[in-house]
């Protein structure tokens, strides 16, 4: 999995993702000012100012109104596994006497229950969560109970240079912690593996994991931002409070923004990417539609996620769409090797995605070994791409030639395309692209010109849909008399803006796996 530049900084609600975040703030020291531990009472002088509001008012009258949250669950890490009743830990800030507290999306969504812990209580209380934006990394859960200590936001502006403190819980232990700073930087880049916010403030208090969620405030106790994130250099970031207030009211109202309920972060693994999901929340878009813990989305609404390790394209098709809009997804589930598709906000739940493998595996010779690593290849001017086994080291990138026309883009690999061309044994794949074509020739018109008469037995042309293309699929086998059997895919997007020809030598069963990947994995944009 692709390294983030920033890891969380919680002890977080998946074991294992709790292992790699722990190194965040793991540095003595940080870029821009020494971090040091500081006990409330010392500090920083008490402030004078006066307040009417019951807020805290000064460093010292914070304490009371931040809070330790643990929360239970179960969840998948991909590295892990299935972690069943693990218990995480992160931090929270109270914002209002009612109970209503903030903290991240990542601390609670997924868990079964969550335990909050306030300052002199040695026995917890229970709290439910309100609403969660999983793009923002925020939460607001209430506490029960009311009449509590609470904090009031910072209004002013925010600049480099600012003394602040990082309150909170790190560790997952009891004690109550003050780390102090300076505000490093005004506007970072807020772009990461489990979030997506436009900037974020850096700043130089060593933060630890289970600081987040919790505030970083002023020296008058005023609530400047929210701790989601360090790294290894002890540098820290924390969500700017004006990026909170923004979505705060929706939160209150039980209103989930930019999330479809699931705890998760961007993965890159060998040949695919998407969002790695840890756990759902009950009730929501992901649970309806199918998706457990262990899946990684791969598409939604046809593009293919994280491709970049962050999770900024799939926050970016949430914000084009309200909380009710369909949205197609594509979901690889790695405990039953299955690719499954469907549509958020439906009415119908994940389906099995078509397999060449089930439909075809009796047709071709099973030698008992498989693909075990793929690669991306590209053509020449990156309008296309596709995952082959890393065997089929022999490519060519170049232009698709059609009744000698120069028509689109095409990419060819096998483990020698002069035996892919001029023999039955040596499989391969042909992957072409062309709006041209699209404008001229209908599907079965494309198959036309693809036939094997000579050699092969055609079984027909059937409809081909994946959930992103449609049109028209041909299979010839027993061509010479081999168990090769030859695939041709023609489609288009919806939009029908070009077509597409997939045409597969498939030799062994083998083969078959290298197909599907193929079919999941090709982009063309040409």
């Amino acid at each position: 999995m692709r390294e983030s530049v920033m890891s969380r900084v919680l002890v977080s609600l998946f074991l294992a993702l709790a292992l790699m975040a722990s190194a965040c703030g793991g540095a003595s020291t940080a870029t821009t000012a020494p971090a040091t531990t500081a006990a409330p009472s010392s500090a920083a002088p008490p402030s004078t100012t006066t307040t009417t509001s019951g807020a805290a008012a000064s460093l010292e009258e914070v304490k009371p109104a931040v809070v330790r949250i643990v929360a239970e669950g179960s969840f998948v890490d991909p590295s892990a596994g299935a972690q069943y009743n693990t218990a995480g830990a992160g931090s929270g800030f109270i914002i209002d006497p009612s109970g209503l507290a903030v903290t991240n999306n990542h601390v609670v969504t997924g868990a079964a229950f969550l335990q909050v812990y306030l300052n002199g209580e040695d026995e917890p209380r229970n709290a439910r969560v309100l609403g969660v934006s999983e793009c923002s990394d925020l939460a607001v859960i209430d506490i029960d109970g009311d009449d509590f200590p609470y904090l009031d936001w910072y209004e002013g502006p925010v600049n480099a240079g600012m003394k602040i403190y990082a309150i909170g819980y790190p560790l997952g232990t009891e004690e109550y912690t003050v780390l102090d700073g300076i505000v490093s930087k005004e506007k970072a880049d807020g772009e990461t593996s489990w979030a997506s916010v436009d900037h974020v403030i850096e700043h130089s208090a060593d933060v630890l994991p289970g600081n987040s969620g919790g505030p970083v405030v002023t020296e008058d106790g005023k609530v400047l931002a929210i701790t989601y994130a360090g790294d290894s250099a002890g540098q820290s970031y924390a969500i700017d409070e004006s990026e909170a207030r923004s979505v705060l009211d929706q939160l209150i109202a039980g209103n989930d923004v930019t999330s479809l309920g699931i705890n998760g972060e961007a993965f890159v693994g060998d040949g695919y990417s998407g969002i790695w999901v840890a756990s759902v929340e009950s009730g929501s878009p992901a649970q309806k539609a199918g998706i457990e813990g262990g899946d990684i989305v791969t598409t939604l609404e046809g593009l293919v996620l994280a491709t970049d390790g962050t999770m900024a394209d799939y926050c970016d098709i949430l914000r084009s769409h309200t909380p009710t809009d369909p949205l197609t997804v594509e979901v690889y589930r790695p405990a039953t090797d299955e690719y499954l598709k469907g549509t958020l906000n439906g009415d119908e739940p994940l389906q099995a995605a078509f397999s060449f493998q089930d439909q075809l595996g009796d047709d071709v010779v099973n030698t008992g070994s498989a693909y075990t690593d793929y690669v991306t290849i590209y053509d020449d001017t990156d309008s296309l791409s596709v995952d082959v086994p890393v065997d089929w080291s022999d490519t060519y990138s170049g232009s698709w030639i059609l009744a000698d026309q120069d028509v689109g883009y095409t990419l060819i690999a096998a483990p020698s395309i002069d035996g892919f061309f001029n023999t039955w044994d040596t499989p391969g794949i042909f992957f072409g692209a062309s709006s041209t074509i699209a404008a001229q020739l209908s599907e079965d018109d494309l198959l036309d010109f693809h036939t094997f008469t000579d050699s092969c037995d055609s079984t027909g042309r059937d409809a081909y849909d994946d959930g992103l293309y449609t049109g028209r699929m041909e299979v010839w086998e027993n061509c010479a008399g081999t168990d090769t059997i030859i695939v041709n895919i023609a489609a288009t997007p919806q939009d029908r803006s070009f077509m597409m020809l997939v045409q597969m030598q498939v030799v062994s069963e083998a083969d078959l796996d290298a197909l599907d990947q193929a079919i999941n994995s090709f982009v063309a944009v040409p």
